[in-house]
């Protein structure tokens, strides 16, 4: 029965093995030196060699971004850990119901943790980082150890707020510090974006130029989608060096090429009966000029869209010349020969969505713009600069205040629900994942909820948030909150009490819920990763090799870490024949990890005819029946997949 390995995957050797799909000659064997274990290795000079016209001698110079540190961090994003993740139904909400998950933890950890339950599936990702201004914290991350050195640290010692280190003006804001620290979580969070995914950050000008360096490189420069400029401060920052900064930018990338109009936000009625005030057979519309409003743009430089429209005195348009039509050119009044936005051809195949109007005397074309397109959806295109009042720092600090009934400052600067809420309609569908692993206040989550009890979605968030001290002295410690995870959890708990007391649509299912899952070292003892290295003094652990202190439930989250099954799924546990046994909703996954477990109750389970079963290794009444389970999913449920912790 093989067993799960119970670490996150080990990144490196799964990109060797896509480099070997595509260049089988350039990866070799060779022997860890560490360790002694043969892995897989690329050939650099071979692959160099293979993806070049011409013989390669030598490195050669190109455009990138680099810096001290970048390859460790490389290595780092790429090594597995061996950590777990922790439910906590005391601090959770509705556990066995909801379908959200919030995650205390250094969000490196998280990210590893999570990448195979939710890869590809996350179809927004939003991030707050330190903006690396010389008042903020770094992660310190580890990059003086082999992958194979941080595995067993891994396995000793849990991460806290020890995570977090300052970064401050005297030692230079150092900008490798900050990239060393945000460089591997987006590698890591590019594989959890679905294909038409969208990741999206915030950030000032302290690091805005390296972090759209850090996207391009991780998701190609094609792939840029935004950088609007949010106006979020209209007062200005009067400590400020130079010039009162009122700004900061919200950048999106995209995972692969959108199709235009891709992150289009819904119209509202409102709008649209204000705008679109006519109307025919295909829906509502309103009547746009045709001839380009910008005069650098003309004949001069646009001849191929410089052609007449024929009209009738009845207005009626032709491409064709006719008895009674008048020629009309896309000219200006004072003479200036301009040109139209659309092609001959283009014309001719929606001359329908033509129209001619005489102004004062002179025949003009309009083409009919529609409030629905061609999907049915009445969409409009976001403006690169926003300015509404509603996502100023100011109504995301007063809608805070407003949960906590408070006018302290328990956290400083939390962002706009509204500016969260755009960036979901721009993104997101009614069904989509949305994930920030820099959940600071939660105000992610808040807009998450907020938008489903709008519109009647239920999309559903991931947060991670480390447990980051608050200051001895601070407003938040004094009300009584010791971490900013804290902070976090109560304000999802009150802004979802509040939404379920105001109006909600009827297709919401109401889930306000979260479960608490906590990043933790790994419920294994350390001989489970390291059995090679046992001695003779360490026999008695293997009578039990998972730690003191944690739960059956704990086993049961590692394996659904393990093994990528959802983590919101429901869990029932019932006693099957004096055993423990859970069932992940119904047959994702059965487990029973009592001592004792005999072959009758091996048949039953098999009974169920679960996709996946696991036990303990040593939890078996007799060898025999050990070796005789895999025989017996085998006869009576042949699809399921039969490990062992």
């Amino acid at each position: 029965m093989d067993k799960l390995k119970m670490h996150s995957p080990d990144l490196s050797q799964d990109n060797i093995e896509k480099i070997r799909g595509l260049f089988p000659g350039c990866v070799t064997e060779a022997r860890d030196e560490a360790t002694g274990a043969v892995r897989l290795a690329v050939d650099f000079d071979q692959l160099r060699q293979a993806l070049s016209d011409h013989i390669v001698d030598g490195p050669q110079e190109r455009y990138r971004l680099d810096w001290p540190g970048k390859r460790e961090a490389l290595a780092l994003a790429n090594a597995p850990i061996a950590m777990t993740l922790r439910p906590s139904h005391q601090e959770s909400v509705k556990f066995q119901s909801t379908q959200n998950v919030v995650i205390e933890g250094d969000n490196l950890e998280a990210l590893k943790l999570i990448q195979e339950t939710y890869l590809g599936a996350i179809k927004l990702i939003y991030i707050d980082p330190p903006y690396n201004t010389g008042n903020d914290f770094v992660y310190e991350d580890d990059f003086g150890e082999r992958a194979e050195d941080f595995l067993v640290k891994s396995n000793q010692v849990a991460g806290s707020g020890e995570r977090l280190v300052a970064n401050p003006d005297s030692s230079g804001r150092f900008h490798s510090d900050w990239l060393n620290m945000i460089y591997p979580r987006i590698r890591i969070a590019r594989n959890l974006l679905a294909d038409g995914g969208i990741i999206v950050a915030s950030i000032d000008e302290n690091e805005i130029s390296n972090l759209r360096k850090i996207f391009d490189e991780v998701f190609g420069e094609d792939n840029l989608l935004f950088q609007v400029t949010l106006l979020c401060n209209p007062k200005g920052r009067s400590q400020d060096k130079y010039v009162a900064n009122c700004h900061e930018y919200l950048v999106g990338y995209s995972k692969q090429q959108l199709a235009k109009g891709a992150v289009n936000v819904p119209k509202s009625d409102e709008e649209i009966s204000a705008n679109y005030k006519l109307k025919d057979r295909r829906g509502r519309y309103r009547e746009l000029e045709l001839r380009n409003t910008h005069r650098e743009f003309g004949k001069h430089n646009r001849q191929n869209l410089y052609y007449p429209f024929y009209v009738s005195d009845s207005g009626e348009v032709s491409l064709e010349p006719g008895q009674g039509r008048k020629p009309v050119y896309p000219d200006w009044d004072d003479g200036f020969e301009g040109c139209w936005t659309w092609g001959v051809d283009k014309a001719r195949a929606q001359l329908d969505e033509v129209v001619a109007r005489e102004v004062k005397g002179t025949w003009k074309i309009f083409r009919k713009n529609y409030a629905e397109g061609d999907d049915g959806e009445a969409t409009k295109q976001v403006k690169s600069i926003w300015t509404d009042k509603s996502f100023h720092t100011e109504k995301g600090q007063a809608a805070f205040n407003a949960l906590f009934e408070t006018r302290e400052k328990i956290f400083q600067s939390p962002k706009s629900v509204d500016t969260l809420r755009e960036l979901i309609r721009m993104a997101t569908r009614k069904d989509s994942i949305v994930l920030d692993f820099f959940a600071g206040s939660g105000t992610t989550a808040h807009a998450v909820l907020s938008q489903n009890a709008e519109d009647g979605g239920n999309r559903r968030f991931v947060m991670v948030q480390i447990a980051e001290p608050t200051p001895e002295d601070s407003e938040a410690r004094k009300a009584g909150f010791p971490t900013v995870v804290e902070i976090t959890k109560e304000r999802i708990r009150r802004a979802g009490k509040k939404l379920l007391e105001g109006e909600c649509h009827p297709d919401w299912n109401r889930d306000v819920g979260f479960r608490v899952l906590k990043v933790e070292t790994s419920n294994m003892k350390d001989v489970y990763y390291r059995p090679d290295e046992l001695k003779q003094s360490d026999l008695l652990d293997m009578v039990d090799n998972v730690k003191e202190g944690r739960t059956a439930e704990d086993l049961l989250f590692q394996v659904l870490v393990d093994w990528g099954v959802d983590l919101t799924l429901p869990i029932r546990c019932e006693t099957v024949q004096g055993k423990t046994v859970f069932f992940v909703d119904d047959n994702a996954l059965v487990a029973c990890f009592d001592r004792g477990v005999t072959e009758d109750l091996v048949k039953e389970l098999a009974d169920h005819e679960p996709l996946r079963v696991v036990f303990r290794d040593n939890g078996f009444v007799s060898d025999a029946v050990k070796i005789n389970v895999e025989q017996i999913f085998r006869q009576l449920s042949p699809t399921t997949d039969v490990k062992s912790i």
